[in-house]
């Protein structure tokens, strides 16, 4: 898993966004959510859950999210 967020955001009109502001809590946000899913999935696999179906249940949890 990358740690890193990505280089550039694309907007909604295609144009990546540059907001440093909007780029600070982004950058903020990939963070966090990246350490949140590890712990997750290195808890899941000490508990001796498999290691494809965790990949698989993190994977749909994100195909789930819904737009607000």
């Amino acid at each position: 898993m990358s740690t890193q967020p990505p280089t550039t955001w694309p907007g909604k009109d295609g144009e990546p966004v540059s907001c440093r502001e909007k780029l600070k809590v982004l950058a903020e946000n990939h963070a966090e959510a990246a350490q949140v899913l590890q712990d997750a999935f290195e808890d899941a696999l000490l508990m001796g859950v498999d290691e494809a179906a965790m990949r698989r249940i993190l994977h749909e949890l994100v195909d789930g999210l819904r737009t607000p």
